[in-house]
């Protein structure tokens, strides 16, 4: 019961400060999310992360793939080679060009 009355006030206190803040301070952080996101630096990095997990998820699929052989459905089995052909094409997960 402390906890939620903890958490209660919490939330109490955290709504009175925002709006006492009011709708300026909002576009002024909703502002600052989107020059952060739209940084060079961070878009860089956000690619490469995007890229390493690819790699890192090719290389655990081989590895499964060697290990599990032909115990794999084939219905998972050819979501796989759709995926891997897709990503192949330069597409990815959404339809996007990772150029």
């Amino acid at each position: 019961m402390r906890y939620k009355l903890t958490f209660v006030i919490g939330v109490a206190i955290g709504y009175v400060l925002g709006t006492r803040a009011g709708h300026e301070r909002y576009e002024q952080l909703k502002k600052s999310a989107r020059q952060f996101a739209q940084n060079p630096a961070v878009r860089n990095a956000a690619e490469s992360a995007a890229h390493n997990s690819r790699e890192v998820a090719g290389k655990a699929f081989h590895t499964v793939s060697e290990k599990v052989g032909e115990r794999v459905p084939d219905s998972v089995a050819e979501r796989v080679r759709s995926l891997r052909e897709r990503t192949a094409a330069g597409e990815d997960d959404w339809g996007t060009s990772n150029t």
